[in-house]
């Protein structure tokens, strides 16, 4: 009787066991990688916007898009390119993410988030008063039909590597749906919370690749307004935006007008903005904003020039070298390359002390590898020893220097001696490889200033027998060349990060570099980088995340596919103080103009 009594209790444990497991891990109200949250359950609004901020006026914008011009509405399929802001703007998210947290989003179309404690699924449920443009509510199908578009064939590579992981979205009822995951990784509930949402009627059907010029039907703050094609687009606010007093939302979008205009040169934008048709500018050129933000206006105090400090991760701003072009496989003749780059000379005589230097992948991040590996590095690397640079178990590798100790002679001397290892000799006019193949490189891009930049690099090169071309193509080639990967060098602007995740899969991983327009423009193909991507997406806590990305950052600084160029520490932005106000604190995670789109509003 009494192992009957004992069994039957086993019985009901082992029942009440499956029915805990079975139960969310918790729902909050938001979703925090390492769950740290900054803002409790109910809070009132985000702590660097103005809450009563008066709504009105409109804010004037000019686009720093590379394109002079948009020929579609669709910002998410490959070909052609949509306005500036318009994902931003039109678009919200089941997750807001705030301005002065890393890692952590709150409930915008979702109130609640729901995660398995295996950590293999996330279960959303949206607030019944949430609403597309149309009037329509927003429901778990069209949630799910977002994902199931953007995971489709007709977007970029790059979404859908970001969302390799993501099994499935299921609809569990109008109002609640839930991710399912192939395998347990903290970032995805943050991943799938951001994904844009629309509704299921924009552009129903046609196949996705045919909604063009369709209005998107999305529930941003924002619709599409008056349009000058080739001029300018207005994005205009929504009176009946659903989600206006929204904790996430409350003291933003107060502008009732975004005009972004589109000037076809920099010399344009500049003189457009000393005239006042435009009320912001973002400045990325050193030359522009030491010498040339100057005029009637700044000497009134109606334009202000102003530098924002920041936080922000500086991102790893390159030269990519394409790995897939036989004279670039050699690691030695990579390496020489970056040494005949005087980044020094150039930063004071071109770029007025403006800029730091980028080191590595994760600059400005807890990520970051310096020094010599620590043992839990050494152990990652370890099991991949003879397969990756045998200097990634030593210090991490730091761009060359002309300062100091340091000299361009020095490292030109280095660069030879590389050059004549990898079996590169100076014979005949030219350097020669044993196959009699003359080291000859060409550089693409699409904008013509950028030879101003390249020219002392050419030049360095030159006097170690390199030769290096520069090939200016219109912006319509360009792109089309770097998604076929026919290129031997390009120049690559990477946005950095905080929370590293999948997303390296697709920048360099093994599957990517054989996809087309993926962004493993490098062409690396390395089991090890596949593996330490794999420990960076599936690690459980910040002290197993740490080591496999600063794992990461060695090998990729050890292979020499990226030649680090240079990355600000400040916002430059020009401003209109007469009609424009702001709120007293900077989020030190804004990416420049968001901050003024989100949170200022009109005098």
């Amino acid at each position: 009787m009494l192992c009957l009594v004992q069994n039957c209790r086993m019985r009901s444990l082992l029942l009440l066991l499956t029915i805990l497991c079975a139960l969310p891990a918790w729902a909050a109200h938001g979703y925090a990688l390492w769950d740290d949250f900054k803002y409790a359950r109910g809070f009132d609004h985000f702590g660097y916007v103005n809450p009563q901020a008066p709504k009105g006026g409109e804010l004037r914008l000019v686009s720093n898009q590379r394109t002079s011009t948009f020929d579609k509405y669709n910002p998410f399929t490959v070909k052609g390119s949509a306005p500036a802001y318009l994902s931003q703007l039109m678009f919200d998210s089941l997750l807001s993410g705030s301005l002065d947290e890393t890692a952590t989003a709150y409930g915008l179309l979702a109130e609640d988030v729901q995660v398995s404690p295996d950590r293999l699924s996330a279960t959303f449920h949206l607030r019944a008063n949430a609403r597309f443009h149309n009037g329509d509510p927003v429901l778990a199908q069209d949630v799910k039909h977002s994902f199931d578009t953007l995971n489709g064939p007709m977007v970029s590579p790059g979404m859908r590597s970001a969302l390799e992981d993501v099994a499935s979205a299921e609809v569990l009822d109008q109002l609640t749906l839930r991710y399912h995951f192939k395998k347990p990784n903290r970032e995805l509930p943050l991943t799938v919370g951001g994904l844009p949402v629309f509704s299921h009627r924009w552009g129903e059907g046609k196949p996705f690749d045919q909604v063009v010029m369709d209005i998107p039907i999305g529930s941003g703050p924002y619709k599409i307004g008056p349009v000058n094609f080739g001029r300018d687009i207005t994005y205009v606010r929504d009176p009946a935006y659903w989600a206006k007093d929204l904790n996430v939302r409350r003291g933003t979008a107060n502008f009732d007008r975004i005009t972004v205009k589109i000037y076809k040169d920099n010399t344009a934008k500049l003189e457009a903005l000393k005239a006042g048709e435009f009320d912001l500018m973002r400045f990325f050129s050193a030359g522009d904003w030491a010498r040339r933000v100057t005029g009637r206006k700044f000497d009134s105090g109606e334009l202000v020039k102003a530098e924002f400090l920041h936080r922000l991760p500086t991102g790893f701003q390159s030269y990519v070298l394409n790995t897939r072009r036989p004279l670039l496989q050699d690691v030695r003749v990579r390496q020489a390359l970056g040494l005949a780059m005087d980044y020094e000379w150039m930063n004071r005589q071109m770029f007025y002390g403006a800029y730091v230097r980028v080191q590595g992948l994760f600059g400005n991040t807890d990520c970051q590898a310096s020094g010599d590996p620590s043992p839990e590095e050494l152990a990652l690397l370890q099991a991949w020893r003879g397969k990756i640079p045998h200097a990634s178990f030593g210090p991490m590798a730091l761009a060359p220097r002309t300062d100091g100790n340091s000299s361009l002679r020095a490292n030109l001397r280095q660069a030879q001696a590389l050059l004549k290892e990898a079996g590169w000799e100076y014979r005949d006019g030219a350097l020669r490889n044993a196959k009699e193949q003359v080291l000859e490189l060409e550089f693409l891009d699409s904008n013509e200033g950028s030879a101003r930049v390249v020219s002392p690099w050419a030049r360095n090169l030159e006097k170690i027998g390199v030769k290096l071309n520069l090939r200016t193509a219109d912006f319509s080639l360009y792109q089309q060349r770097l998604q076929k990967f026919d290129y031997d060098m390009v120049s690559l602007a990477y946005g950095g990060t905080n929370s590293p995740g999948q997303e390296f899969a697709d920048l360099f991983g093994a599957k990517a570099a054989d996809q087309e327009d993926s962004g493993n423009h490098s062409g690396i193909k390395n089991p090890a980088v596949d593996a330490l991507i794999t420990h960076m997406v599936s690690a459980r806590s910040k002290a197993e995340l740490l080591p496999a990305c600063r794992a990461l950052d060695r090998v990729i600084a050890h292979s020499y596919i990226l030649i680090p160029q240079w990355s600000a520490t400040t916002h430059r932005m020009a401003y209109n103080a007469w009609r424009l106000a702001k709120p007293e604190t900077l989020p030190p995670y804004s990416p420049g103009e968001s901050w003024a789109m989100e949170t200022w509003w009109a005098r």
